[in-house]
């Protein structure tokens, strides 16, 4: 699953404020099918948007550096 770097939290609010641009400009000109679209477009940006000011607000979990086992001796 593809995670928004925090760091694009503003460039997906002018997205938002494009698509809802379009929105406007879609029913002024009655255009059905693009309202939809644009609606389920706004869904899923907003629940991306959502999901990573949450990622954000998480400690980061420092896992490591792995280390090489030593092969068991035969007796």
């Amino acid at each position: 699953m593809l995670h928004i770097n925090p760091k694009m939290l503003p460039r997906l609010a002018e997205l938002e404020a494009d698509l809802l641009d379009r929105r406007a400009r879609a029913e002024a000109e009655h255009w059905i099918g693009e309202i939809e679209g644009i609606d389920l477009t706004l869904t899923f940006l907003r629940a991306k948007r959502d999901e990573t000011q949450r990622r954000a607000q998480r400690p980061s979990v420092d896992l490591g550096i792995p280390t090489r086992r030593r092969p068991q001796e035969s007796q």
